[in-house]
């Protein structure tokens, strides 16, 4: 009998153990799910946050709204215009100095918008993506150039754009640039 109660007090313990680690691994895919959960919400609030942030500033800049925008700017910002290196205003131009007393100038001097409508944007974390169509006018041979499609990343880091990366069809504006049409 005694080998009986003996042997029935192990199996009881060992239920006792296999009952605890299945909840014990339970309660740890359970904290997983909620840890998953938190890195999407935070995720989610930071991707919002970007595009909170770049449509501020395009709308600033649809305005000329330069309080706004240089609220706004990274103090390293880098501006990066891809396309034809004959273009004055092609290339990085880095800090929120240079980009408000020379690019954004240069810009102006050279480069009229007349049309920009964004298609699609998205956003993931701290990066926002826009794709859309634009046209504008070329100041040096007064041309307009054809409709043509743009796309551009920005980059935010503590509330301030840190990157702006302009891409368009650069052959289009270049040729017009140029008048060569």
């Amino acid at each position: 009998m005694k080998h009986l109660i003996l042997l029935m007090s192990l199996l009881s313990l060992m239920l006792f153990l296999a009952c605890d680690s299945n909840v014990t691994g339970a309660a740890s895919g359970i904290s997983e799910e909620i840890n998953q959960k938190d890195k999407n919400n935070k995720m989610e609030k930071q991707s919002k946050e970007t595009m909170d942030i770049a449509n501020k500033f395009m709308e600033a800049m649809g305005k000329g709204d330069m309080e706004t925008m240089v609220s706004l700017m990274d103090e390293d910002m880098v501006w990066q215009n891809e396309g034809d290196k004959s273009m004055p205003w092609i290339g990085p131009w880095k800090g929120k100095k240079v980009i408000l007393e020379t690019f954004l100038p240069l810009f102006m001097e050279h480069f009229k918008t007349t049309k920009w409508l964004t298609e699609d944007a998205i956003s993931s974390g701290d990066v926002a993506a826009f794709f859309g169509q634009m046209k504008g006018i070329t100041l040096k041979s007064n041309q307009e150039t054809p409709e043509f499609a743009f796309a551009l990343r920005v980059k935010v880091a503590n509330g301030k754009i840190v990157l702006w990366n302009w891409l368009e069809d650069s052959y289009a504006v270049s040729n017009s640039f140029h008048g060569t049409k």
